[in-house]
């Protein structure tokens, strides 16, 4: 049976949750919509002066459904700029967990004398930096669901003996308009020097916390292969699988799960693409296929790419290069590898890693 708060404490909870949400109503109806270019405070380490920051995050655990039921609940809660949140809840997990079952639920709600007070289902979430409480309609504690910090299985994924390693951390010879920034991690906007048809990538990417961004001005990147087909890097942290969103190919096929971990994490992606093949007449023949693994998890089974997507270049049977896209937020690149298919013998695909990067060679 599900806990009992005193009545009390019972009626602060479901009281302070109206209050919440009439908060943010009557706060939204009144504040503008952030332009475009207003993107608001850029966080490259996290922040010291901002609680919102350290109620980001996962949490999970099991709730009470029914007497003697109980299901997993997963719950993904973000900030939103000026003590706002919003929040994903999901039946049976956290995206890419065992008994992960979708049923998402969003929720809404802002920070009031250090109370974050979530409503939109058919409970409350009481949220703290290190735990959740789920509150039922009566003021019965329907569960607790504790913070968990996830890494993705391929991060610091050593390249194999196959692999050309693009970057390390030593230099940006493989790259075009390569920049390093002072911790020595590649900065957006590098284009890779060497070409390739078939390949195996993997990278991986650091995102920056912009509370006050919205959408596609919220920590906005891509990779473009052969600069037509776009991976898309967003941080979609705590939010829907949109069409845009990360694990995206932008504007073409939304990702099966949102695989986003929160800004200031390293994230990976790792892809596998098969080009076009094309006939001497410049007719194509086959179109290129697609893999994608966000954070170690598929978000894009061996799609069919007919065309190329978004922005990307025209498709025609010249090779073009790999692009690590720049769209005016600071996103960060590290541990970037690839395995060319047409010259290395089969290799598993993709890596287990330690969560690691060991430091770059000495120069």
């Amino acid at each position: 049976m599900p806990s009992r708060l005193t009545p009390l404490f019972a009626a602060a909870t479901l009281w302070a949750a109206i209050v919440s949400a009439s908060a943010f109503a009557q706060e939204a109806e009144k504040a503008p919509e952030p332009k475009k270019n207003d993107r608001g405070p850029v966080h490259l380490e996290p922040p010291s002066d901002d609680p919102n920051y350290l109620l980001m995050g996962e949490f999970a655990g099991p709730i009470t459904v029914a007497e003697n039921q109980y299901q997993t609940l997963g719950l993904q809660i973000r900030p939103l700029g000026e003590n706002r949140f919003e929040a994903i809840s999901y039946n049976g997990g956290l995206p890419g967990q065992k008994d992960h079952q979708g049923g998402a639920t969003r929720l809404i709600g802002v920070l009031a004398n250090d109370l974050l007070v979530l409503s939109g289902a058919p409970w409350a979430v009481l949220a703290q930096a290190d735990h959740c409480l789920i509150i039922g309609r009566g003021g019965e504690k329907l569960g607790r669901l504790e913070r968990i910090v996830r890494r993705s299985p391929t991060l610091g994924a050593k390249p194999p003996a196959e692999a050309i390693v693009l970057f390390d951390g030593s230099g940006v010879d493989q790259f075009l308009d390569g920049k390093l920034s002072p911790e020595m991690l590649l900065m957006e906007g590098a284009t890779i020097k060497p070409m390739f048809q078939d390949f195996d990538l993997h990278l991986e990417y650091r995102l920056p916390y912009m509370p006050g961004a919205r959408d596609q001005g919220r920590g906005n990147s891509g990779v473009y292969l052969q600069s037509r087909y776009e991976c898309q890097i967003l941080d979609s942290f705590g939010d829907l699988p949109v069409f845009n969103g990360a694990g995206s190919l932008y504007r073409f096929r939304a990702p099966d799960l949102n695989m986003s971990l929160p800004p200031l994490t390293w994230q990976t992606y790792d892809i596998r693409f098969t080009a076009p093949r094309w006939g001497a007449d410049g007719k194509k023949l086959r179109n290129a296929r697609i893999t994608t693994w966000l954070n170690g998890t598929i978000v894009q089974n061996d799609v069919e790419l007919p065309d190329k997507t978004g922005a990307g270049q025209i498709e025609e049977p010249n090779l073009l290069p790999i692009k690590l896209q720049n769209h005016s937020d600071p996103v960060r690149f590290r541990n970037i590898w690839i395995i060319d298919r047409g010259l290395a013998h089969p290799t598993p695909f993709p890596v287990e890693g330690n969560g690691e990067v060991p430091p770059p060679p000495p120069a």
